[in-house]
């Protein structure tokens, strides 16, 4: 019997799927969650044989969700109703992924490669592969949130703060998009010589520092008004990498 667990926050989708697969693959189990950060418990308690993951979801995308995951031995079979670039990663990634509304067809062919597999990848490789073509697609950044992958160009990075457990990335046009993640773990994406960490709550990009105003630490004015504060720590090397005196 093969242990299927499904996550999707939309409960149409939800139950068309678990619908199609009662119906056209014989000795399922199948468990349903509308709750991306509740399947993290639901997955690890369960341990399933497949997980049809969605990729955009409001409360945590499909992609977030897989680097919360301790365990991670079972395959994994994306559903999504577009986010092309993505797409591309996936399948490059060795990661299956279906279509919304999903077609019985490519269903039953994709639990068939399942069944079939004498000897799986391991999902941490395919992972770790995925998230990699992620990232070199141009050099842009990819930020999971608010249920999309945002690909950021690294010039239009200003500054990243950190706000306990979530980090805000203020972008050039005065966007601003909130990671549910601390900045330590949000700087990983960041290892570009223009960005700089002057505080344990700023991380600068240095081509858009526009004034420096001195003080114990000092703050810098960023090109979009915000400012940032700096650690005394952090203010020689600063300097000399914005060629202060």
């Amino acid at each position: 019997m093969l242990n299927i667990v499904l996550v999707d926050d939309e409960n149409d989708a939800l139950e068309a799927l678990e619908w199609k697969l009662n119906k056209y693959i014989i000795d399922v189990k199948i468990t349903k969650c509308n709750s991306p950060i509740e399947s993290i418990q639901v997955i690890e308690n369960l341990k399933p044989d497949v997980v049809f993951l969605d990729i955009q979801m409001p409360e945590m995308d499909g992609f977030t969700l897989l680097e919360n995951l301790t365990y991670k031995k079972f395959n994994l079979i994306f559903t999504t109703a577009h986010d092309e670039f993505a797409l591309k990663a996936i399948k490059v990634s060795a990661i299956d992924y279906l279509l919304k509304p999903v077609d019985k067809d490519e269903l039953i062919a994709a639990i068939g490669k399942i069944k079939d597999q004498q000897q799986e990848a391991l999902l941490e490789d395919k992972l770790q592969l995925l998230l990699g073509n992620l990232n070199n697609n141009h050099d842009k950044i990819n930020i999971s949130a608010d249920g999309k992958v945002y690909l950021l160009e690294k010039d239009e990075v200003v500054m990243l703060k950190s706000d306990k457990s979530y980090t805000t990335i203020f972008l050039s046009n005065d966007q601003e998009i909130i990671v549910s993640k601390t900045l330590k773990e949000v700087e990983k994406k960041f290892q570009f010589s223009q960005f700089y960490r002057v505080h344990n709550s700023y991380l600068i990009n240095l081509n858009h520092v526009k004034e420096y105003l001195k003080g114990l630490g000092g703050e810098l004015i960023m090109t979009n008004g915000q400012t940032a504060s700096i650690s005394r720590s952090k203010k020689a090397e600063l300097f000399t990498k914005l060629y202060f005196d």
